[in-house]
């Protein structure tokens, strides 16, 4: 098995990373550092790199600089997603986004990890695990995700929360570990009457 082989299954794993040849992130860090120096009117620059950096990336897919990840291939955009300013993807495993998914500045999604013990971590042992955001999810501010974590459709992780679990569909949940608050309901639905479309 090789190291692409080992770090896109599906499934966690455990491995030294030592042993992870430093080629394949060097593309990933080049695209990213690419990315990182475009202008805020070259839209078609950006979105022309995620294509060649992400594994699968829609005419949908956009991200704010600065942006940073391992290996960019892991990372999956399956329709509309809105990534904002300094969001992290440590995509170790498979990171999978589906549709709608509005991801806020400083959101780190981190599928590595390392040994809690002190002597296996400084031998670089460590495990991975995969990723998914179903469709129509929402990440507050400054939001980590774990790996091995999948949040439900349509639900919405608030600020600061830092997920290590699984969550449901359609819910909101916040805190360290992030816990679900409630359902999400048609009381939060923002009223028509209450949005400006005039200047």
């Amino acid at each position: 098995m090789t190291a692409k082989d080992l770090v896109t299954k599906m499934e966690p794993y455990v491995n030294n990373a030592r042993f992870i040849p430093d080629e394949i992130k060097m593309r990933a860090a080049q695209l990213c550092w690419e990315f990182n120096q475009t202008g805020p009117a070259e839209g078609e620059k950006r979105g022309s790199i995620l294509k060649e950096l992400f594994g699968t990336c829609t005419e949908l897919t956009f991200v704010e600089p600065s942006f940073h990840c391992d290996y960019g291939f892991n990372i999956h955009s399956h329709g509309f997603m809105f990534m904002n300013y300094n969001c992290v993807i440590l995509d170790t495993s498979p990171v999978h986004i589906g549709s709608g998914a509005f991801i806020a500045p400083g959101c780190v999604l981190a599928c590595a990890g390392h040994s809690l013990d002190p002597k296996e971590r400084a031998e670089g042992i460590g495990h991975s695990a995969p990723i998914t955001l179903e469709d129509n999810v929402w990440l507050g501010a400054n939001v980590t995700v774990l790996g091995g974590v999948t949040i439900g459709e349509g639900s919405m992780i608030g600020a600061g929360s830092v997920v290590t679990h699984d969550i449901p569909a359609g819910v909101i949940a916040v805190g360290n570990p992030c816990k679900v608050l409630r359902p999400v309901t048609e009381a939060d639905r923002i009223r028509e009457k209450m949005i400006v479309t005039e200047g």
